[in-house]
């Protein structure tokens, strides 16, 4: 094969691979606005009172779609050990911080202040992948990223609606989703798991201790007193969360196989600006600010920015051939890597 066939089967398996990133990016976006949507609906609108059982169910439904499609051999990872904890840890505890406390916020927060606040896991994301995953950002992808913050902080600042235990829950489901995700980048390389093995282990070491916590807290007995489970209309959105539960985590998973943890995040915050436009018109509880909007638009630019630098093939490259910033200068060289 020639130099020129050569260049021309590069640039195919080059196209395929940003095409393959940007469908996992675009499918994760797709599945966590649909979950947001449907979660506010059980949580505000029919008032379901356990944010805990919800996540159960949840996990339930990944257990058994996940063990369904092992034994018809659809999809492959190790059978348990004991060594499984170790392989995973500590995804479970991340994972069950992140579930517990994003059910949470969603239920006490209007969905567009809900949105603003999850950006600020963008930055945590960054910073923990600079120190855990040793990796350096050209200067376009962190001047889009600081847009991003700073288009929240100013939305943030025309909050009418303060609420101080709902904001501590949300910033510290920032922190969770951001360790989860970058720890998620880390684990699905792990020898015997890969992606199902991740999910179905997550889900089934802390299965029981959230049925546990629920009960313990009175939420269980709430939930199956709950009067809705004779409205169809409940049971079918009881269900889709469930569902969308699992396919949410596995967006997650494979959008952080394909890309970087900070991609995963950005894509996230992306997502979120539609829900927050959504929640202006769905939900009635959202007080409109000039301050508020002018943020959120700000926010908007900075997660499109950010996603034609990472996915246009021609500006990627002049991005990685320009320097980068230098964030961890007393690392060894060989152990950096540049975000793609």
């Amino acid at each position: 094969m020639d130099a020129s066939s050569q260049k021309q089967e590069q640039g195919k398996k080059e196209q395929h691979s940003v095409f393959v990133k940007l469908t996992a990016a675009l499918f994760y976006a797709a599945c966590s606005l649909l979950i947001t949507v449907v979660n506010k609906s059980v949580l505000t609108s029919f008032r379901f009172p356990s944010y805990l059982c919800l996540g159960v169910g949840q996990m339930l439904t990944t257990l058994a779609v996940l063990q369904v499609a092992k034994i018809s051999k659809k999809v492959h990872f190790q059978d348990f050990d004991s060594g499984i904890f170790w392989k995973v840890f500590p995804l479970p505890l991340l994972y069950m911080g992140n579930h517990i406390t994003g059910l949470a916020s969603t239920k006490k927060l209007s969905l567009p202040m809900f949105t603003v606040l999850r950006k600020f896991t963008i930055l945590m994301t960054m910073t923990m992948e600079v120190y855990l995953l040793r990796k350096t950002f050209p200067r376009r992808l962190v001047y889009s990223v600081v847009t991003i913050v700073f288009g929240a902080v100013i939305a943030a600042s025309s909050d009418l609606a303060f609420d101080v235990e709902a904001y501590a829950f949300i910033l510290v489901n920032d922190v969770f989703t951001a360790a989860s995700n970058v720890y998620t980048k880390m684990k699905i390389g792990t020898e015997g798991l890969g992606k199902y093995g991740v999910l179905f282990y997550n889900a089934l070491i802390i299965v029981v201790p959230t049925l546990l916590a629920s009960a313990f807290t009175g939420d269980l007995h709430q939930a199956v007193i709950f009067k809705d489970w004779v409205d169809a209309t409940f049971v079918f959105c009881f269900l889709l969360s469930c569902i969308m539960g699992f396919v949410l985590m596995y967006s997650i998973v494979l959008c952080s196989y394909y890309n970087s943890a900070l991609t995963t995040t950005v894509v996230g915050a992306v997502k979120n600006v539609a829900v927050a436009f959504i929640g202006m018109f769905v939900g009635g509880d959202y007080l409109f600010s000039w301050n508020n909007f002018l943020g959120l638009s700000i926010c908007l630019a900075g997660g499109l920015a950010y996603s034609y630098l990472t996915f246009n093939t021609k500006t990627s490259q002049r991005t990685n051939e320009a320097s980068d910033l230098k964030i961890l200068t007393a690392e060894e060289p060989s152990l950096k890597t540049t975000v793609h």
